[in-house]
């Protein structure tokens, strides 16, 4: 997915708050808010999709052995939608969205108890140590491109270890899901000041010995001791980044995630052992670094929530609501609002004897925010951070309108489906995240038959209970009128949700031909159809088929190819607009 879109990923937001927080609070010099200015610009945007699909590796193999299947009429047909459809797949998040995920949470962790500190120590020891200005940078060169290899290393190792299969089943995995949760609020606590972290000592004082050796392995033992003391602070960082980088992105997005964060980490020794007398630019250590890591404490607990969301929708549990989740960002964004302008403490924390103008500045826009939150409590859409919030049908009592295209919130008459085609199956277990005002399908089968009753287009939806991108598209793009008038009376709408994970009767379980793996949940069956029919394995795919199941074609005869997630909606609307004249013809 492209980095510049607008789907906007919630940690790269976040992290970009924490490193504006930082930047204000320590009161730097205008470099550092530059980059937070860039790196806001630059990580806006990482979308975020869940999914439970096989892999491309497994498909190549299984391709390979079913060759012969290809041969039938059928696989011809579903070939030739799959060249068509891959060129609109697209990965659930790149490379890049990942590795300035990690710049910027290596930038805050720079600006933290554990590191800030030794900045000036260890630039000292390189300067004195080695005797000579040139042999100081050479020094501290070698020392940043060894902290570099430490962390890229770690992140190559996740990758190995669990391989990119296993990493794209954590989206969606429970186990998973409930043990970042729990790891996330260790974490957050650990922040708030209960405890630290800590990697055995043992472990320091050996590496911290075996650094007192010359040449390149005593500098490579040095920056190994800077990573084991500064894991109390740096330790939480890496393990939110790690978990979003293995749970939501590429193979090597772990490792990816670990360069930008061990750049960031490193840029600093490098720079002020190049120019020395920065140093004394920088603000002292004193208080306001505990403030950074109580406020990184606070926003660890809102990150752990998503967490428990994703299992909450995925498994049907229906118990942690809309409303619940958006109380409890409230409650911590008041919590961060009264820290800042020092109406709470801790008992590791320095008196605030007065409030300055960057904790000022700081505080109205987290209290804004928290201001912003409090009317969704009541339905409102909140569109800004709806993504990242449970479906708007979790909500208990909801005070907003329906949109149906003509500007009244009553829906319209629903077309008059045959009796013969039955009830609508599987409904039951969508309610939670149905778009109010929309009469979705939810079994393929079922919705060609009522395509041919009603003379309509189907517009597949693969979509997931824990899909940001999808979320988006229905607050941002389905609910604009026009759109939402298309959807409702042009097309029969089939929502296709791959992650769902109520199983399949054992009747219905099969072996994929595309992956050869087993397929037990309804869930399973969609991704299969996404990943074998049209060769995506990302969320949202808006596909337009005719009522035999076949893409629609323009008027040249080409098919019209399915839309991954389209944030512009005069655009969307030209796809949708296409579909419906194609049919028509």
């Amino acid at each position: 997915m492209k980095l510049l879109n607008r789907g906007a990923s919630l940690r790269a937001g976040l992290i970009t708050l924490i490193t504006l927080i930082i930047l204000n609070i320590a009161g730097a010099n205008p470099v550092y808010a530059v980059q937070a200015k860039s790196a806001d610009t630059t990580a806006s945007a990482a979308g975020i999709t869940f999914t439970d699909i096989p892999t491309a590796a497994d498909s190549l193999a299984i391709r390979k052995k079913h060759a012969d299947s290809v041969k039938k009429a059928e696989a011809a047909k579903a070939s030739k939608a799959t060249t068509t459809a891959s060129k609109t797949a697209e990965k659930p998040k790149s490379l890049w969205q990942i590795f300035i995920e990690g710049l910027l949470g290596g930038f805050t962790a720079v600006i933290l108890p554990c590191i800030y500190p030794l900045l000036p120590l260890t630039v000292s020891f390189f300067t004195k140590k080695s005797g000579s200005r040139g042999k100081a940078v050479m020094q501290s060169l070698i020392y940043g491109v060894s902290i570099i290899v430490i962390y890229v290393t770690l992140g190559l190792l996740i990758s190995i270890i669990f391989g990119s299969d296993a990493l794209n089943e954590l989206a969606t995995n429970g186990i998973f899901n409930i043990f970042f949760f729990l790891l996330l609020i260790v974490f957050g606590i650990s922040f708030l000041g209960a405890f630290e972290i800590t990697l055995p000592s043992s472990l320091a004082n050996k590496l911290d010995a075996n650094s007192d050796k010359g040449g390149l392995a005593g500098i490579f033992f040095m920056a190994s001791t800077l990573v084991v003391v500064s894991f109390s602070c740096t330790g939480p960082i890496i393990g939110t980044l790690l978990v979003d980088a293995a749970s939501k992105g590429d193979r090597l997005g772990p490792a990816m995630g670990m360069f930008g964060f061990s750049l960031a980490l490193a840029l600093p020794f490098t720079i002020f052992a190049l120019f020395p007398s920065a140093l004394k630019t920088l603000p002292k250590s004193g208080g306001w670094l505990n403030s950074v890591k109580v406020v990184l404490g606070f926003l660890e607990l809102a990150f752990a929530l998503k967490f428990l969301s994703n299992v909450d929708l995925a498994y049907h549990w229906n118990w942690f609501d809309r409303e619940i989740f958006l109380s409890l960002w409230i409650a911590i964004g008041l919590l961060i609002g009264l820290y800042l302008i020092g109406k709470i403490k801790f008992s590791h924390d320095s008196d605030v004897k007065y409030l300055s103008i960057p904790r000022t500045f700081l505080a109205i826009i987290t209290f804004a925010f928290v201001i912003y939150m409090i009317p969704g409590l009541w339905g409102a859409p909140l569109k800004s951070i709806s993504a990242f919030l449970p479906p708007e049908a979790t909500q208990d009592f909801n005070l907003s309108a329906i949109p149906d295209g003509s500007g009244s919130s009553a829906a319209a008459p629903s077309a008059v489906i045959p009796a013969s085609i039955g009830e609508r199956k599987y409904a039951a277990n969508y309610t939670r995240i149905k778009t109010k005002g929309l009469d979705a399908w939810y079994d393929y089968d079922q919705a060609l038959q009522v395509s041919k009753a009603l003379h309509k287009p189907i517009l597949i939806d693969f979509t997931g209970f824990n899909c940001v991108n999808c979320r988006q598209m229905e607050a941002n793009v389905w609910s604009d009128p026009q759109v939402f008038s298309r959807l409702k009376n042009d097309f029969v709408l089939l929502q296709l949700v791959v992650d769902d994970k109520v199983e399949l009767p054992a009747s219905e379980q099969f072996v994929s031909e595309y992956s050869g793996k087993k397929i037990t949940t309804l869930g399973g069956k969609w991704s299969n159809l996404e990943a074998q029919r049209f060769n995506a394995n990302s969320q949202p795919l808006y596909v337009m088929l005719d009522s035999d199941g076949n893409l629609v074609k323009d008027a040249s005869g080409a098919e019209i190819a399915p839309s991954p997630a389209n944030y512009n909606i005069a655009s969307y609307l030209k796809f949708l607009d296409s579909g419906i004249a194609a049919y028509k013809k």
